[in-house]
C-alpha cells in the first residue's frame, strides 16, 4: 500500500470515529459509510475528480501557474 493510501486509510477511519461519535454514522452501519469516506479521501489527495466538472476551474488555475 503506497503512502498516501495509508493516510488516507487513517483519515477515513478518524472521519468515520468521529461520526460514530457524534451519532451520524452506527458501528453497525460502519462499513456502508467507510468506502465512500475512503473513496472521497484519496480522490481529494490525488486530484481527482468524480468526472461531473467540479474542480476543472481549480485544476486549471494550477496549469496557468
Amino acid at each position: 500500500m503506497e503512502k498516501y493510501q495509508k493516510q488516507a486509510m487513517q483519515v477515513a477511519k478518524e472521519v468515520i470515529i468521529k461520526f460514530i461519535e457524534v451519532g451520524r454514522i452506527s458501528p453497525s452501519n460502519f462499513g456502508q459509510h467507510f468506502d465512500v469516506i475512503y473513496k472521497d479521501v484519496v480522490r481529494t489527495i490525488s486530484g481527482e475528480t468524480a468526472g461531473d466538472g467540479s474542480r476543472e476551474e481549480e485544476l486549471a488555475e494550477k496549469t496557468d501557474k
